[in-house]
């Protein structure tokens, strides 16, 4: 479960600590008990990372979302995708 501390951490500031720990980690010369201690400070911030990757994708989602359904009554159609995101090779050719 992470903190208030944690749940604060701007994504960059989390995955630049995530890096010094796992730096840490495979420098060695820890302790088991610190290399314990840093493996768990390594999976909160992996989460809190995560959180803020699913939050971006989510807003991604919705502005694509709302663009298509723009597009659709512009055209009063389906937005040309049928209410799916094409693929990479498919944004070449929109």
């Amino acid at each position: 479960m992470t903190s208030k501390v944690d749940e604060a951490l701007g994504y960059e500031q989390a995955r630049d600590e995530l890096i010094e720990v796992v730096r840490r980690l495979e420098a060695g010369g820890t302790t088991l008990e610190e290399s314990l201690a840093l493996w768990e400070r390594g999976e909160e911030l992996a989460k809190v990372c995560r959180r803020w990757l699913e939050g971006a994708r989510a807003r991604l989602d919705a502005a694509l979302a709302e663009e298509e359904a723009r597009e659709g009554e512009e055209t009063g159609g389906t937005g040309g995708t049928g209410g799916t995101r094409g693929t990479a090779e498919d944004a070449g050719s929109r």
